[in-house]
């Protein structure tokens, strides 16, 4: 794994033949990623040398990304909407930490009236505040010509409301539900924490489905299986003739904890009984494979079921 900082991004210009480099990114005349200029250490590592990217195939190396827009070459951090908030947010909460710190302390000015006082703190004279110190419910008597202005610091009417607005654009920003992001579940409920999380997996499915898979598990798939063929490690004589027989792969990801199973197992059997869906495919939203799991449960014993209490003893 490597950094997206190592692709060289400032590399772009154009090749012989209709041939370019975007960003890093070497293209074919017919648009085809053909390989990535890749620099040997970060551009902003410490004592580093200047050192030109090397010219690695495309072939080998997996390029993961969400793509936003037609034509997009390079990715965009999940973290890029944030940045910004998230980083005034933790300005918020160091300006208020400050806050409350300085209304816990003893803070106060002296005013001269008059420019003719003495120094009042100057802890020369027996039992003088320099001496006692100050106690909680203690009256001290100030020279001739002084006034005091006590300072207190304003603070933010509604804090907690707004810390939690705050917290709220962040999750939208990074598609998480709030609670996910907070760990507050105050106030949350089967139905608010159902509503919240069913879009957040949505988007997490898109992620694995049009992201992960054809990006990543599908080209390491290959990769292997060829590579365990070439080695005569698997056992494939017609690989040649039909190879997608063994580089097919169904991918099932795990399925995500339900706020309510028996609620969930209930509505799935009910669409299974209306025919609105059918047993693979509920199984397969379960994380398993159908065939794993049926060889599984012919495979266990039945359990026998507990026995009636004898009421007549």
């Amino acid at each position: 794994m490597i950094p997206p900082e190592l692709v060289d991004e400032s590399l772009t210009r154009e090749l012989a033949e209709g041939a370019c480099i975007v960003q890093g990114v070497e293209f074919d005349p017919d648009g085809n990623r053909v390989a990535y200029h890749v620099l040997p250490s970060r551009p902003h590592d410490q004592f580093a040398n200047y050192a030109p990217p090397v010219r690695v195939p495309a072939d080998d190396i997996l390029h993961i990304m969400k793509p936003l827009a037609a034509g997009q070459v390079r990715g965009v951090s999940w973290l890029a909407p944030v940045i910004l908030p998230a980083s005034e947010f933790d300005q918020l909460c160091d300006a208020l930490l400050v806050g409350v710190k300085v209304a816990a302390m003893h803070s106060a000015f002296l005013v001269d009236m008059n420019g003719t006082a003495g120094e009042p703190y100057d802890g020369t004279e027996s039992g003088g505040i320099m001496e006692t110190g100050l106690e909680p419910g203690t009256m001290k008597r100030l020279p001739t010509g002084y006034d005091v202005k006590f300072n207190t610091p304003g603070q933010t009417q509604e804090i907690g409301a707004f810390l939690r607005l705050n917290l709220q654009q962040l999750a939208a920003g990074l598609g998480l539900p709030e609670h996910l992001l907070s760990g507050d579940l105050t106030g949350a409920n089967y139905s608010s924490l159902r509503a919240g999380l069913l879009p957040f997996r949505q988007r997490v499915e898109q992620v694995q489905y049009g992201t992960l898979v054809p990006q990543l598990l599908r080209p390491i798939w290959r990769r292997v299986v060829t590579f365990g063929v070439l080695s005569g490690e698997l056992a494939a004589p017609d690989f040649e003739s039909n190879p997608r027989a063994y580089l097919a792969a169904e991918w099932l990801p795990p399925k995500p904890m339900q706020v309510d199973p028996l609620k969930d197992v209930q509505a799935t059997v009910a669409e299974l009984e209306a025919g609105l869906t059918s047993r693979r495919k509920a199984v397969a939203e379960r994380g398993w494979a159908l065939e794993d799991l049926d060889s599984e449960i012919a495979a266990a014993p039945h359990t026998p079921k507990p026995k009636e209490p004898d009421n007549a003893a």
